[in-house]
Order: structure tokens, then sequence, then C-alpha cells
């Protein structure tokens, strides 16, 4: 499947502020992280939201506690699969972008949940 371009917008602008990529799309049966990172001794799970406008709501409202929830399990996975999971710090971010692929709008929301 063909990520949108958001996605590799949010990651384009994540690398330029020092992240590492370590996996994009990883998806399990309970859920789906849009890109995982690497900053310093963190690992970042990041959720990519888009809207092309606000008519409907601002693209960081889009995460309710079930996402956030599913986002956490499917985190928890990925950290079983590390050396040593109870060491690895981690947080969750949201990268909320709005407009057009030529003129975005975008916020990067650390510890977002």
């Amino acid at each position: 499947m063909q990520r949108h371009w958001s996605e590799a917008f949010a990651e384009r602008i994540l690398k330029k502020n020092g992240l590492r990529l370590l996996e994009q799309n990883y998806q399990i049966r309970q859920g789906e992280i849009d890109i995982i990172f690497q900053d310093h001794q963190q690992i970042v799970f990041v959720e990519v939201r888009y809207r092309a406008g606000d008519r409907y709501g601002r693209p960081e409202e889009t995460v309710d506690k079930k996402k956030q929830s599913r986002i956490r399990r499917t985190a928890e996975h990925y950290l079983q699969r590390c050396r040593d999971p109870n060491q690895q710090l981690c947080r969750f971010d949201l990268f909320a972008i709005s407009g057009n692929e030529d003129n975005p709008q975008w916020k990067w929301l650390k510890n977002a949940f």
C-alpha cells in the first residue's frame, strides 16, 4: 500500500530535526503505528494525522482514547521485539497536517498522549 504524502512529509521534517528512522507503518492485528523513530535514548512512536481543512475539526483532535489505546498496544508489541524492552524510554508524538501538499500547515506535538 502506498503511503499518503502527509506521512512522507512528516518523516522528512522529523529527520531534519535529528530523529533517526527505525520503521514505517508497523502493523499488527490490533493496530498500526505510522512512523517509529529514535530520538537520542527514546523510541518515538509517531501518529500522523491529515485533514484537508478544519471543517470537521483539526487533525490533532481526531486521535481519541480508543485510537491512543491501539497505538499503545502496538507500541508494546514493538518494544517486546527490542533486546531489553524494560530499558527503553519511549514517547508518543502526534504530527498534524492540514492543507494541501503544495502548502501544508503542520504541528509536531511531542508527548501528545
